[in-house]
């Protein structure tokens, strides 16, 4: 099975006040030192591989660099990026690459470094097409801006585009909701992606949300119950524009010759628990267990990177920096054995709209243990929040909205307080 690569890169042009990511604003002079450190951490892939218990795929079907916004670094720090991935693996040449960049940054320099990497899609950080509710999160590009780089992108032969749009943002209304989906259709771009604003501690919105403060336009976020029907028109607004819904936040147009859709390759290895290698500040990892590991039962390792650049960084600064960075994944790592991973199976392959087959489940893991799922199945189907048909289950509508609540009941009912380093 073909690997997933992600990059992180944790920069950007300035911090939206909902980001809850591990990225910032930092002085340029980091960058080098960054993407050197990132590079010397692809060239020890393989040691760290063998060192954790996993087993290395060589080839690789998608790599896709997101932040943070990648598009922020120069052209030759992108180039050697993708150069030390491809000294490393072997990039199948209908490999998907993607590249995550906010509107405004992709200068005509940094859009010929991508089209040299092999970039062939690029996801966009739109979040609205409204002037004024992306001013108030601290985006600094507007509707003209973003609707320039859709037409240099294409202009230039990436025509695989994605845009991200935000629910809920301060001052968004279902007038000014319905603007950014028309906009977003019009464009015609194959993907879409929509989530629901994000209220937590560790944004500065959020924290100024939950404190019942009006910094940052927290007093003009619309509530929970409108946000909630705000994602419920965008999933029916982009289902009529034929923009089909494959997963809770993910949109996408039919394939133009062939069967499927243009979905997320990168993404799907997530929520169907394919490999993947992650590099780069806060960057995660999921690979099969060696021969040894499965001896015991493992089925899986999954390790992270730190989630701050200073602990990061430490490792690269030590006498031997490889063996750093493995100390560091070690103490990250976790180890999926086949209960946890049947857990996953279920709350990551169940964000899909398809759902999950039960007969595929109980032929990977035995239908005793898929057994012990039903009376958790059967209660989410009793509450409306799942369906079942052809030994399939899948979301409702109303289950997607309160997905976290559905995947929790699988986790407790599997009586496990965590699996796989995953928040839900």
């Amino acid at each position: 099975m073909s690997l997933g690569i992600y990059i992180s890169v944790p920069f950007c042009s300035t911090k939206c006040s909902f980001c809850n990511f591990a990225s910032s604003v930092f002085s340029r002079a980091l960058f080098d030192r960054y993407v050197e450190q990132v590079c010397a951490e692809i060239a020890a892939a393989s040691r760290t591989a063998r060192e954790l218990g996993g087993r290395l795929e060589k080839r690789v079907d998608s790599i896709y660099l997101g932040g943070g916004t990648p598009s922020v670094l120069a052209p030759d720090q992108l180039e050697r990026l993708f150069h030390a991935v491809r000294e490393q693996v072997e990039v199948e040449s209908v490999a998907e690459i993607t590249v995550e960049c906010a509107p405004g940054t992709i200068a005509p320099d940094v859009l010929e470094a991508l089209l040299r990497c092999g970039v062939n899609r690029v996801s966009l950080g739109v979040q609205s097409f409204a002037d004024k509710e992306c001013s108030s999160v601290g985006r600094l590009h507007t509707r003209a801006i973003t609707l320039d780089d859709v037409a240099r992108l294409r202009t230039a032969g990436i025509g695989n585009i994605s845009i991200d749009l935000i629910a809920g943002l301060p001052h968004q209304t279902s007038e000014s909701w319905e603007f950014s989906l028309s906009e977003t259709l019009a464009t015609g771009v194959p993907h879409v992606s929509v989530y629901m604003l994000e209220v937590d501690e560790d944004s500065r919105l959020g924290t100024e949300l939950l404190a019942g403060g009006s910094r940052y336009h927290a007093h003009f976020v619309p509530d929970d119950d409108l946000t909630a029907d705000l994602y419920l028109v965008a999933c029916e607004r982009l289902e009529k524009g034929g923009v089909k819904q494959y997963e809770i936040s993910n949109f996408a147009r039919a394939v133009t010759h062939g069967i499927g859709l243009r979905d997320s390759r990168h993404n799907r290895k997530y929520w169907t628990r394919q490999p993947y290698l992650g590099f780069g500040l806060d960057a995660h990892s999921m690979l099969p267990a060696d021969t040894e590991l499965r001896s015991r039962g493992i089925e899986a390792v999954r390790f992270a990177t730190p989630a701050s650049l200073e602990a990061y960084s430490a490792a690269g600064n030590e006498l031997d920096p490889p063996a750093a960075r493995s100390d560091q994944l070690l103490a990250s790592r976790t180890l999926v054995d086949a209960r946890a991973a049947l857990e996953e199976s279920f709350f990551l392959g169940l964000r899909l709209n398809a759902g999950i087959s039960l007969a595929a489940l109980a032929q990977q893991f035995g239908c005793e243990a898929v057994e012990e799922c039903h009376p958790v199945i059967a209660e989410a189907i009793a509450n409306g929040l799942m369906e079942a048909a052809s030994e399939r289950v899948r979301l409702t509508g109303k289950g997607r909205l309160l997905s976290n609540e559905v995947f929790g009941s699988f986790l407790r009912g599997a009586n496990s307080s965590a699996v796989g380093g995953f928040s839900i």
